[in-house]
């Protein structure tokens, strides 16, 4: 390792690995202690070595530039240690480390040692086979480690999710975890978006050797892992980075840029140390603990001031992005940059050659919010609000959209998915199944919040688990095993993930009935058809018939009707065959009040 070209990257704002020089590393001779604080007229390092003694270690100032340094003979890991910093004012300061690899629980706010050397891993074979899936299934399941499951007042441990979230994955069909923030953080309320530590695991749910074994047990499984980064914002408390030397230094140094909505500090984006240290960030999740995705928080506040459109780009933060996508891929190839969206910026997901930000993937918000209102509204009017449901894949080959129903679909008083449903409480069981066999039919990656599996009516509350008692009764036992079937059916059959991004993949069959608000439209792939028909009014339609993509049979595999998925039983239990008439290939079939419906038929090689 050249301590001296890393340090140079970091100042030049290309750094991917700067965590290898700045923190605490166990080192021959002690442990060396990096920090950058180039307004700072003195810097002590102070802890439980010390008995907190002030003045005992006080470091060397390596370069110009403001980074300071020293080698602690003799320390144990996991003692507890601060920077304390003498201001250009003469005020002092007692300051985290940024780079510290862990920390203390919160209400504590000191840096810990430890020595991540000493983490072993086992999933060399993943690692290897790894890809950016957009030719696989990706059925993500997204989650609050702190509020799955609890262990009476407090959350489980890593161990304890490994033993119990790995089996639920897999018996549930999806295919990835994706884990709000585990970067540190001093308020349970934020779920991890006011993040104090960007390289500190928090240590609510255990330590990074526990965290190591529980990412093993589940690359061993096959389950990737795409975590949550913050990029845009940083907490206000005196311990963390505000003001970190006396000055504005990770922020801006104007008030009206560097406050956020949020009530933290915003992130100077244009400040080529605060772009190594973010880089370096995002690259040590990865390299560190071998994640498969990360997923970047409000890229709207990035993209616009403030992420208002009205003030114009902020390309000093764009620029920040292009830089941190281009790097990372650069250096992990198959590790997914996925972006959580909500403006219409052009060329999110288009590569930083061609003046793209760079991204894999964008979460598809404005499919999300014409979905769910569109599902929300009384059937008698979605004859006008018709094209909610067909204006999505107007615009859907523009990027690489994912489909998403996250956490923010279910929190502040929005009411939970299955809860914005329109009608009453059968009426809303019957919708959110039809909204669900859509969601899945559509092109797209897919992304669930925990608890949206079991039809919860409750928000989310990151004090209490989900609502697992809600199974003991049928109506949510009986959706819950329509979204284990849904997730089934979609890791097999190709046809469903094969082809998202390609224009042969979807075809509409008929986007246009907005008197009877039934849609129907095709997957394909190079073996089958898959046609999915939405009756979305609250009216039986016997009889109805559509054009198939081909003559021949079509057999039922879903029908959300089915009374073992708490419908009446309107079902198709044989194969259908199509009838031809004036030229066209037609299936005649029975549509419930809100019914989804998937057939599927072999695709036709001729005849001999």
């Amino acid at each position: 390792m050249n301590l001296e070209r890393i340090i140079e990257e970091f100042h030049q704002g290309h750094s991917l690995n700067a965590y290898e020089v700045f923190g605490a590393h166990f080192v021959d001779g002690g442990v060396r202690f990096t920090v950058y604080a180039p307004h700072a007229e003195n810097v002590w390092v102070v802890g439980s070595f010390t008995n907190w003694d002030e003045n005992q270690i006080l470091m060397e100032r390596m370069n110009f530039q403001g980074v300071w340094t020293i080698t602690v003979p003799s320390l144990n890991e996991w003692e507890v240690y601060k920077y304390k910093i003498q201001t250009r004012t003469g005020s002092i300061l007692y300051k985290a480390d940024p780079f510290a690899f862990y920390s203390e629980t919160r209400p504590n706010t000191a840096s810990k040692l430890v020595d991540l050397s000493k983490l072993s891993w086992t999933d060399e074979k993943w690692l290897n086979n790894r890809s950016l899936n957009f030719d696989k299934p990706m059925n993500i399941y997204e989650l609050y480690v702190g509020g799955w499951k609890r262990n009476g007042e407090h959350p489980y441990s890593y161990d304890m999710l490994a033993d119990e979230l790995i089996p639920y994955i897999k018996e549930n069909g999806y295919t990835h975890i994706e884990l709000m923030p585990l970067s540190e953080y001093p308020f349970d309320g934020s779920w991890g978006y006011q993040v104090s530590g960007y390289y500190s695991l928090t240590s609510r749910y255990g330590n990074p050797q526990e965290f190591n074994r529980f990412v093993n047990r589940c690359h061993a499984a096959g389950i990737g892992i795409i975590i949550d980064m913050v990029p845009v914002h940083f907490v206000k408390d005196d311990f963390g980075l505000r003001y970190f030397d006396g000055e504005a230094l990770y922020e801006y140094p104007n008030e009206y840029d560097a406050n956020s909505e949020w009530g933290t500090l915003n992130f100077n984006l244009w400040n080529e140390e605060v772009r190594s240290f973010l880089m370096s960030s995002a690259a040590f999740w990865v390299n560190m603990y071998h994640m498969d995705g990360i997923r970047i928080d409000a890229v709207s506040n990035l993209i616009y001031w403030a992420g208002n459109r009205d003030r114009g780009t902020n390309d000093g933060a764009i620029y920040f992005v292009k830089r941190l996508n281009y790097y990372m891929h650069k250096e992990f190839p198959t590790v997914m940059m996925i972006a959580e969206d909500s403006s219409d910026f052009p060329n999110v997901t288009a590569p930083t050659e061609k003046d793209g930000l760079g991204f894999d993937y964008k979460w598809d918000l404005g499919w999300m919010n014409d979905t769910l209102k569109y599902y929300g509204t009384d059937p008698i009017y979605r004859y006008y609000d018709h094209h909610k449901l067909t204006f999505s894949m107007a615009y859907f080959y523009s990027e690489k959209f994912l489909m998403p129903f996250s956490h923010d679909e279910n929190v502040h008083g929005k009411h939970t998915v299955i809860d914005r449903m329109w009608g009453d409480y059968d009426a809303k069981f019957a919708q959110a199944k039809n909204l669900y066999a859509y969601m899945y039919a559509h092109p797209g990656k897919k992304l669930n919040f925990m608890g949206n599996e079991l039809g919860s009516f409750r928000e989310f509350d990151e004090t209490r688990e989900i609502d697992w008692e809600l199974l003991q009764y049928p109506k949510h036992y009986s959706f819950n095993l329509f979204i284990k079937k849904l997730n089934e059916l979609y890791l097999s059959h190709a046809c469903l993930y094969e082809a998202d991004y390609s224009y042969d993949g979807f075809k509409w069959i008929d986007a246009d009935n907005n008197v009877q608000s039934v849609y129907s439209f095709y997957r394909s792939s190079k073996d089958e058809y898959l046609v999915c028909v939405l009756n979305l009014s609250n009216t039986t339609y016997e009889s109805f018939e559509l054009e198939m993509p081909q003559s021949g049979y079509y057999k039922e595999i879903l029908n959300s009707d089915n009374q073992i998925y708490g419908g009446n039983g309107m079902v198709h239990p044989r194969a259908i065959r199509t009838s031809k008439k004036t030229g066209k290939n037609l299936l005649k079939m029975n549509l419930a009040p809100f019914t989804a419906i998937w057939f599927v038929a072999k695709k036709n090689r001729g005849k001999k």
